[in-house]
């Protein structure tokens, strides 16, 4: 492993290592937008290898991560992965789904060989035996660990992503504003084009809110669809693991790799029998026509910013030109009700079983512990102390805190959704994924409002997918999120798919500039 820190001289060794072959086309590789696709079609015609391709990264990292501070760990091993990789496909003649590609990986999901740290310096040495489930699975597909990104500590923010080990990360569209949380790290590299694919975890925000703040489409799946194994747990009964991507079909082609059953993931027992064998088939681009979105008002409009407000009913014309027909608004009877106390935490107990499992430290067992350690960050301490005092459901509900598919308020919530989906025959509901801009990193807290993803999915455990819808003043992306029925993955893809297609939001960043950009 390689710390961002000692990064200059890895550059230099690993341009050296490659310079020693009879071609180095990795300096004339454009980075900018790479998708899977054309990576494989890059491999397959000669014009550079995986190992060209991942000495390029690094050398990207070099010069754009210390102004967004999204990565904190470089894999010394990629480079040798790709040569390997390379060599098979000399071999073979044949390319793995995933063959070659570089992905960030959020610093709270197990890496054989990686620190492991959860942004944390109670995990600053821990260094995972063995790969989370779906670590393997991406590696088995032909996947290379590039790097592992920064994220909100013990993933607690959904607004920002600061962490005692890796420090805070800028929103690279705009360094004075947040990347939201908590898997701000990963968004703000694959947003900067550090690497191909992102992986975020998501309890009720952390792959939509970040994906939304830096134009990248963000799939939380149905919960059971996809193992969390080997993952640092915020709320294992919320918890998703996902793609966070510049596209749809990369998002796609990462989640296909991904789903499936694991048996020491109970949850994902549900998913048998509804897990198609491809789900790129449905990247379809008139995947709207025909199609009946409904859009919830009791979301969208709920105090907006003006801005996103008009990004979001030009959206809805998008649709409707794209063949959708609009259904608005949907009204969800005792929705106000069916929203409330929906959270429990679990902290305690997920995060404590966890350090049995895994870390096997004498010294970090529990949450006492955790805070004996210490933190930089005054939001994780205060967060830290709340975990440590308190465990259950928050509100004035004394119902048992259970899984999606057990716990009765949550299964009434998704029941009444569905049920309102069924009668008005929609295949996905709409909202802005935050009704405002990304906050001002000095005032986060303050101006942390309209997270929409909180809302829903992370209870009922229904999919949601955020992709780009555009960009207020200041350079401020927003984004767009579709919510659908439990495993209608494929029914969101095609929607998402279409409408990414019909509109192009997605541009990359101008990270060089240092200094807030004006207001238009």
């Amino acid at each position: 492993m390689i710390k961002i820190k000692s990064l200059p001289f890895w550059i230099l060794l690993a341009l050296f290592l490659n310079s020693c072959e009879e071609k180095n086309p990795s300096q004339n590789i454009d980075l900018e937008e790479l998708t899977i696709d054309e990576i494989h079609t890059a491999f397959t015609n000669g014009t550079y290898t995986s190992r060209d391709l991942v000495a390029a990264y690094i050398t990207a990292i070099s010069e754009k991560n210390e102004e967004i501070n999204a990565l904190t760990i470089i894999n010394s091993d990629a480079l040798e992965s790709a040569k390997k990789l390379d060599e098979e496909f000399q071999k073979t003649g044949k390319l793995r789904p995933l063959h070659g590609i570089p992905i960030i990986v959020k610093d709270n999901i197990n890496t054989k060989g990686l620190p492991t740290t959860a942004g944390s310096f109670a995990l600053r040495n821990f260094i995972p035996e063995e790969n989370a489930f779906v670590i393997n699975k991406l590696v088995e597909a032909g996947a290379i660990i590039l790097a592992k990104s920064n994220m909100a500590e013990w993933a607690f923010s959904p607004m920002h992503t600061e962490s005692s080990t890796g420090g805070t990360t800028h929103n690279p569209y705009n360094l004075d504003y947040v990347p939201a949380g908590s898997s701000g790290g990963t968004a703000a590299a694959i947003a900067s084009n550090l690497g191909v694919v992102g992986l975020g975890t998501d309890t009720g925000n952390s792959i939509r809110g970040p994906s939304s703040h830096n134009s990248l489409v963000g799939f939380r799946t149905t919960l059971g669809l996809i193992s969390r194994e080997g993952i640092v747990p915020l709320f294992l009964r919320n918890d998703v693991v996902g793609p966070m991507c510049r596209t749809v079909e990369d998002a796609t082609k990462t989640m296909e790799v991904m789903a499936g059953f694991d048996s020491k993931d109970s949850i994902t027992s549900h998913s048998k029998g509804k897990i198609p064998a491809n789900y790129q088939q449905f990247l379809q681009k008139d995947g709207l026509k025909g199609s009946r979105i409904g859009v919830l008002r009791e979301l969208s409009d709920d105090n907006p910013d003006l801005e996103i407000k008009a990004l979001f009913e030009k959206a809805l014309s998008d649709l409707d030109s794209l063949g959708a027909e609009i259904i608005d608004p949907v009204v969800i009877p005792d929705f106000t009700s069916l929203r409330q106390d929906q959270w429990c935490s679990t902290f305690r107990k997920d995060v404590e079983e966890f350090l049995a499992t895994y870390v096997k430290n004498d010294t970090v067992k529990t949450v006492e512990d955790i805070i004996r350690i210490g933190t930089t960050s005054d939001f994780s301490r205060e967060r830290l102390k709340e975990a440590s005092n308190f465990a259950g459901r928050w509100g004035e509900s004394d119902s048992d805190c259970l899984d999606a598919y057990h716990d009765k308020r949550r299964i009434a919530f998704r029941e009444a959704i569905e049920k309102v989906m069924d009668s008005l025959k929609l295949d996905a509901i709409v909202y802005p994924s935050w009704n405002n801009k990304p906050a001002h990193i000095a005032n986060f807290e303050e101006e942390y409002k309209g997270d929409n993803s909180q809302v829903i999915a992370p209870h009922t455990g229904q999919p949601a997918f955020t992709v780009p819808m555009g960009f207020s003043s200041g350079n401020l992306p927003a984004g767009l999120q579709f919510l659908g029925r439990m495993y209608a993955e494929p029914t969101l893809i095609k929607l998402t798919y279409s409408y990414e297609q019909g509109t192009k939001h997605r541009k990359p960043p101008m990270i060089e500039n240092k200094t807030e950009q004006p207001i238009e």
